[in-house]
């Protein structure tokens, strides 16, 4: 955890936002290493002594989620996958483990999302493949123009390509935020050693070890931490700009994302969201899909309707309160690789805001 980030960010108790809306913020607890900028193991206490949580600092990432007994259960094993594994020993644990392991499901998204952060600084990538994330963010932040001077989060930033090319194109803070330690952990590396390494998936379960310099100014300025993007650990408008790509239909509660980038937006700020609106009951329950469950409503099943009467204050019971859509709305192609042979190709809904 970057000193950096945690003093000007300022971090509040997530539980307690959560739980009762209130924004207390946290302290330094227990260091166990650190330098003189950041970090690396250590916690973070909430300063209400009724709550008086202590979140975990691993290899220099705070893990800030409200649930985060239940976040430690369902993802701790995650938190010892050793780094040193040889390429060839990857590939005989993914055979061990069989092609409907967890091990391989992660492998098979450190796959698509490295491809597609990291992928299109790779010489031998032809032009126009990978890339789709950052093509998609530029679009946006061209439409969007000029904002105030101010920190930037990166919601949902899975491996963290979109938050070095915010930190590129700005002078100020950027913040990554995401709930997949894995994808986390690459995006870190990046941050820290310049290079992207990842599993790239051939077919079945064959993978080999893609390693791709990745190198961006401002690197320096951003930092990569666990958490919800439902749940952003801060006291409200403290960012000039929030994104979000392609994580609307990736929460349970979309309407729940929305307001959470209306209340982290400064005034003057802006946002940037992208979605294909490609629904999964594992991640969105079906009564919370934008529309996209019922050709009988008002909006015939047109998701894009119903985001847009939700981020028009006053248009849905459950819209945000001050962001406005900023210019039309544009169809990006978006392009997820799955294997050697094998692509998705998206058309996802890119949507400019500002406060």
């Amino acid at each position: 955890m970057r000193l950096s980030h945690f003093e000007r960010l300022r971090p509040v108790c997530p539980r307690c936002l959560a739980t009762r809306g209130a924004a207390v913020p946290l302290a330094l607890g227990i260091v166990e290493a650190a330098d003189s900028q950041e970090v690396h193991w250590g916690t973070l206490v909430c300063g209400d002594e009724a709550c008086a949580m202590e979140y975990p600092i691993v290899d220099g990432a705070p893990i800030l989620v409200p649930d985060l007994r239940g976040w430690m259960a369902a993802n701790g094993h995650l938190l010892t996958m050793r780094a040193d594994i040889p390429a060839a020993m990857d590939g005989v644990l993914g055979d061990g483990f069989g092609p409907d392991s967890a091990f391989n499901a992660t492998r098979q998204h450190l796959s698509s999302y490295g491809w597609d952060h990291y992928g299109d600084l790779d010489p031998t990538t032809p032009d126009g493949q990978a890339g789709s994330v950052v093509r998609c963010l530029s679009i946006g932040l061209d439409r969007l123009g000029a904002l105030p001077a101010g920190p930037a989060l990166d919601l949902g930033c899975g491996a963290g390509r979109t938050s070095f090319e915010l930190a590129a194109r700005g002078e100020d803070l950027v913040l990554g935020l995401d709930l997949h330690w894995p994808l986390l952990t690459l995006a870190r590396r990046v941050m820290a050693r310049g290079e992207a390494v990842f599993p790239l998936r051939r077919s079945g379960i064959a993978y080999d070890r893609q390693r791709i310099e990745a190198r961006f100014a401002g690197a320096e300025r951003v930092d990569f931490w666990i958490g919800d993007a439902l749940f952003p650990p801060f006291a409200p408008r403290g960012f000039s700009l929030a994104a979000a790509m392609n994580v609307l239909d990736c929460v349970a509660s979309p309407p729940a994302l929305l307001r959470a980038i209306d209340a982290m937006v400064a005034d003057g700020g802006g946002a940037v969201l992208a979605t294909p609106f490609d629904w999964s009951t594992q991640a969105t329950p079906v009564e919370a899909w934008l529309g996209g469950h019922s050709q009988r409503g008002d909006d015939a099943g047109r998701c894009d309707a119903v985001l847009a009467r939700l981020l028009t204050p006053g248009a849905h019971p459950q819209s945000v309160e001050r962001l406005n859509p900023f210019g039309e709305p544009l169809d990006v192609p978006w392009t997820v690789r799955m294997h050697d042979r094998a692509i998705m190709q998206y058309r996802t809904h890119l949507v400019m805001l500002r406060a």
